[in-house]
C-alpha cells in the first residue's frame, strides 16, 4: 500500500512537502535553496503537483504552507478532526461536554451525523475505550507522559482527491501515530480489516517519513481478545483487539510491560 500512494508523487514532491510543513513559510527560492533543487522546477512543482494543490497553499507574500504540520503539535489536524486536542484536555471534559463539541466539529468539518445506525452510539462506545485505555495507563503507571499525546476522534480529510484519510480516532504518541478502527462487533470481518489499513499510507504521506503509522481494528461488542490478522491477501498483517484490550495494541509497539 505504501508503495501504490509514494508513486503518485515524487521523490521530489515528498522532499518539498515535507519541507513544507516543517517551516513557518517559504518562498520558492528558498525551498530551492534548501533543497539543492533548481528554482524553476520548485516553482513548476508547486503550481502543478497534485500533492502541493491539495495540502499546501500559498499567502499574499508568496509563501507556502502545508495544511497538517509534520511536526508536534500537528496543527492543521484540527482542521478535519470532529474532536482534536491533548489526551489531557479529553480526560479533563464530561462526557457531554465531549460529544457536544464532537458533533459540533463534525458538522463543522461536513461528517454526516444521520444516526439511523447507532452513530452517537458508536461515538460514545469509541470515547469510553479510550478513557478505558488512558485509566490502564495511569493505572499501570505506564507511560507517564501520555496525557501529552495528541489524540482526534472522527478525522476525515475527505475533500482532496489524491489524499484521503479516514480514521475514527488517531492517536499520536510521541514518533507512533495509532490509527484504529472501531467497529461494535465480536468478530473480525476481513473486509473491516482492509478498511483499519486502507489509508495507512496516506497518514504516514501526511505525518512524514519519521512517523510510525499502527493500524488497529477495535471491536468494542467483544472482551479479553487481542490478535494479529492478515491484511487482504498480503503479507501484512495488523493488531485486532476487543476495546479492554487496547493497551496491548501500544505495548505491542511501545514496551511499556516488559521486563
Amino acid at each position: 500500500m505504501k508503495e501504490e500512494v509514494g508513486s503518485r508523487f515524487s521523490r521530489e514532491e515528498q522532499r518539498v512537502y515535507a519541507l513544507i510543513s516543517r517551516s513557518d513559510g517559504l518562498k520558492a527560492r528558498e525551498i530551492a535553496a534548501a533543497l539543492g533543487m533548481d528554482r524553476s522546477s520548485v516553482s513548476r512543482l508547486l503550481v502543478q503537483s497534485a500533492l502541493m494543490r491539495e495540502m499546501c497553499y500559498q499567502d499574499g507574500a508568496y509563501r507556502w504552507h502545508a495544511l497538517i504540520r509534520q511536526q508536534a503539535p500537528h496543527e492543521g489536524l484540527e482542521l478535519f478532526a470532529g474532536w482534536y486536542g491533548r489526551v489531557a484536555e479529553f480526560l479533563a471534559q464530561e462526557e457531554t461536554e465531549w460529544l457536544t463539541r464532537l458533533r459540533e466539529g463534525c458538522q463543522r468539518i461536513g461528517r454526516n451525523l444521520n444516526d439511523t445506525r447507532g452513530l452517537i452510539h458508536s461515538f460514545l462506545d469509541c470515547g469510553q475505550v479510550m478513557r478505558g485505555l488512558f485509566a490502564d495507563l495511569r493505572e499501570m503507571d505506564a507511560l507517564p507522559n501520555h496525557r501529552d499525546w495528541e489524540l482526534a476522534f472522527e478525522l476525515r480529510l475527505n475533500r482532496a482527491r489524491y489524499i484521503r484519510i479516514y480514521a475514527d480516532v488517531l492517536l499520536i504518541a510521541g514518533k507512533r501515530a495509532f490509527t484504529l478502527e472501531f467497529k461494535m462487533k465480536d468478530q473480525v470481518d476481513p473486509e473491516e480489516v482492509l478498511q483499519a489499513a486502507k489509508y495507512v499510507p496516506y497518514l504516514e504521506m501526511v505525518l512524514g517519513p519519521e512517523m510510525d503509522v499502527i493500524p488497529a481494528l477495535v471491536l468494542t461488542g467483544r472482551h479479553d481478545y487481542f490478535d494479529f490478522v492478515p491484511i487482504g491477501r498480503s503479507d501484512g498483517e495488523l493488531a485486532a483487539c476487543s476495546g479492554d484490550m487496547l493497551f496491548n495494541v501500544l505495548n505491542e509497539y511501545m514496551g511499556f510491560l516488559r521486563a
